[in-house]
């Protein structure tokens, strides 16, 4: 029997649509996308892709914190990106977050996301037991 816990935190900013920050279940966190909005003022962070991509990664260490999870624990990844110029300094972000266990990702380019946010990222991690 699956039981399904939807988390909300203080700490991410709150879902700008009809969706949850995370939901719970079994052994596994699926946190949906995280762009760069600060959690303290709820307001869009439009700064240059090293920022936005610091304060989404914030985000997504927050909820899945709150959830009994961790970002050591994440298993996959999806990286959203406007502009595939800013890879290489995604990763560099990027791996500094994820300095010990690396999980799996993908990264595509779209066209354009929320709030004209140049990243967002989503995750799934496994719950620490």
């Amino acid at each position: 029997m699956s039981l399904r816990e939807i988390i909300n935190t203080v700490d991410a900013p709150n879902a700008i649509g009809p969706y949850s920050q995370a939901i719970k279940t079994n052994n596994a966190i699926y946190v949906s996308g995280q762009i760069a909005i600060n959690p303290k003022t709820q307001q869009f962070m439009d700064v240059d892709i090293e920022e936005q991509t610091k304060q989404v990664l914030d985000n997504l260490k927050a909820i899945l914190d709150v959830a009994g999870s961790s970002l050591e624990m994440a298993v996959k990844t999806t990286i959203y990106l406007t502009n595939m110029n800013d890879f290489a300094k995604v990763n560099e972000i990027y791996s500094s977050y994820f300095s010990k266990s690396k999980p799996a990702r993908s990264t595509v380019c779209v066209s354009k996301l929320p709030k004209n946010a140049k990243i967002e990222i989503d995750a799934i991690a496994e719950i620490i037991t």
